[in-house]
């Protein structure tokens, strides 16, 4: 392995050894590239690892999820959303995290039901991929920074992480009801330090760059991820489960 994917590969192992304490744990888990990479790095480090995927039916997420698990065969589960009690369930997390933010109430509308999916299996430990869109240039938005130079790219990064950070604390306000706690390896103030330092042209090539996440992309395929899932492109929790499009149904 090049030394450059060796390092990144050696800080996350470490970034998550010093956050997961448990053994037992639940990996939130779409098919992408950042989730299937965390599930295969937690898998290989001795981590009994179950993948939670969760989604309306038929929702891309859940068709994805499986697909790429055939390849990977770890222990799997789906939580269906139904489409009756949704708007109920919703409107309560809205009551709960007081905000108005779309963004937000979708990601506490999704970490509600994989918390609700940890719990039914006796999961107290949910891992997720957060923060690798933040540091390794996932959104749009960092493609529209592109023509501003590094220091445009870079504010983009701070406001998505101070954005992240905050509201991955509404997130465990949520999968707190359910006894579970959402675990993001990669917020880690020593891993954000660290992410900072590898070359923007690692991550991103330029504003027409639809893939992006280039050094996480070529590091999950080196250890074994599936093709499938390292040539993913992106789509947000919120869009791949079908949430944002049955939220904006009952406002």
């Amino acid at each position: 392995m090049d030394a450059k994917y060796q390092e990144l590969f050696e800080k996350i192992k470490n970034s998550i050894s010093q956050t997961v304490k448990e053994n037992k744990i639940g990996i939130a888990f779409s098919g992408g590239v950042d989730s299937t990479l965390i599930a295969k790095i937690c898998s290989d480090m001795n981590y009994d690892i179950t993948l939670l995927t969760i989604g309306f039916s038929e929702s891309h997420d859940i068709l994805f999820a499986k697909q790429v698990n055939e390849q990977l065969n770890y222990p799997h589960h789906i939580l269906e959303i139904d489409s009756e009690t949704f708007p109920s369930i919703s409107s309560t997390i809205h009551e709960k995290i007081k905000t108005d933010n779309l963004s937000w109430n979708e990601n506490c509308i999704a970490f509600y039901y994989v918390s609700k999916l940890a719990k039914s299996l006796g999961l107290e430990t949910v891992v997720t991929a957060n923060g690798i869109d933040e540091l390794f240039c996932g959104y749009n938005a960092y493609r529209e920074a592109f023509s501003g130079g590094e220091s445009k790219i870079n504010e983009v990064m701070t406001s998505k992480l101070d954005n992240e950070l905050k509201m991955m604390k509404a997130v465990n306000l949520i999968a707190s009801e359910f006894n579970v706690q959402i675990l993001q390896p990669l917020l880690s103030p020593e891993f954000i330090d660290f992410a900072k330092t590898i070359p923007i042209s690692e991550k991103i090539l330029d504003s027409e760059d639809l893939y992006r996440k280039h050094i996480i992309r070529k590091l999950a395929s080196v250890i074994g991820v599936p093709e499938l899932s390292c040539t993913k492109r992106k789509k947000a929790l919120q869009y791949g489960s079908k949430i944002h499009k049955s939220l904006l149904k009952t406002r």
